[in-house]
């Protein structure tokens, strides 16, 4: 299945049904009162969560959505049948925000949540409520009030503990594969991974965490180029980045450091939140150099940087599992604090 993770959709709750005018007419009872039932509720539209979705595909293909209206009313003070509610169901981590006031209407975080996101109109007035001591035959009676609509923007945000950053065929799929049961496919070509990816590392029976793996930058990412900067968005909920450099590239000519540090600058253009956040270096392909010492040095220095640095070969799982423990210890860390 294709992996979408927006789209834009129109949604109308349903109108409520009309009251009507309408007289008893008995035998025996020619003078009879008013008797006009109210019309129904028009359906409400409800988006839920369902962890069972990881795709927003279904709604490239249909792009409205329509409630029931409610029935009119009828005679004899019968209301009308309320318009059955609509469910729309979404992947957990899927925001929804109406497009014209730009407001975030639902954030959906995990399983089974559900929020009503347009509500049915109210059904109209029969006669019948109108009747006074001065008023013996009243004529009057409402219209339902039309149900809301929305043009809304849907935006799947992959719920992870840890994102894997780094430029294309740097090694985060075979990362990935390497401390998952995930099997995303390993090439060697740019862009190798097209869509996100995540794999679930278990530590042990009681202690897991979640990792997205999304396809890699290139210089000019935050301005459209490459794929990257089209998944950028799945690392919003993450904990800690990893950025995982290739140390040791099949172009001599290709500096790890400055390619490194075009990464950060990515990530800063395109948003301030996610440069923020806490981010370690993992040197990967240590296996294929003899300059470990000296390119860490080079890299560390043209970044100036202080944090976490991690040395591995995703291929055979050198320094994989010490990392795996590392990442697991700064999530706990992190929940014991929340």
């Amino acid at each position: 299945m294709k992996f979408i993770d927006e789209a834009t959709i129109r949604i109308f709750a349903g109108d409520g049904g009309n009251g009507i005018a309408s007289f008893r007419r008995e035998k025996y009872e020619p003078m009879g009162g008013p008797n006009g039932g109210d019309g129904g509720k028009g359906g409400s539209i409800f988006i839920e969560s369902d962890e069972n979705i990881n795709t927003l595909i279904d709604f490239r293909f249909i792009k409205n959505y329509r409630a029931k209206r409610g029935e009119n009313g009828r005679s004899s003070e019968c209301y009308g049948a309320n318009g059955e509610d609509l469910v729309l169901r979404v992947p957990v981590g899927t925001v929804i925000t109406e497009i014209q006031s730009g407001k975030i209407l639902a954030d959906f975080a995990s399983h089974s949540e559900k929020k009503m996101i347009a509500q049915g109109g109210k059904g109209g007035l029969g006669n019948v409520h109108f009747k006074s001591s001065t008023n013996r035959a009243p004529r009057q009676c409402t219209q339902g009030d039309p149900g809301e609509e929305f043009e809304l923007y849907l935006e799947l945000k992959l719920i992870a503990d840890v994102g894997l950053l780094g430029m294309p065929n740097a090694g985060k799929s075979s990362f990935i594969r390497s401390i998952s049961a995930a099997k995303p496919k390993v090439a060697d070509y740019p862009f190798t991974t097209l869509q996100p990816n995540l794999g679930v590392v278990r530590i042990d029976n009681e202690k897991s965490f979640v990792v997205a793996d999304i396809p890699g930058l290139i210089k000019g990412a935050a301005d459209g180029h490459g794929l990257g900067h089209q998944f950028l968005r799945h690392l919003d909920r993450t904990k800690l980045l990893l950025h995982i450099i290739d140390i040791a590239p099949f172009d001599e000519a290709i500096d790890p450091a400055e390619e490194a540090e075009s990464i950060v600058n990515e990530l800063k253009n395109y948003s301030e939140s996610l440069f923020t956040k806490s981010r370690w270096l993992v040197l990967n392909k240590i296996d294929l150099t003899s300059r470990l010492d000296s390119i860490k040095g080079e890299i560390i220095g043209k970044m100036k940087w202080t944090n976490k640095v991690f040395c591995i070969s995703a291929i055979n799982g050198q320094g994989c599992k010490e990392l795996s423990y590392e990442i697991m210890r700064h999530i706990e860390d992190i929940q014991i604090n929340e």
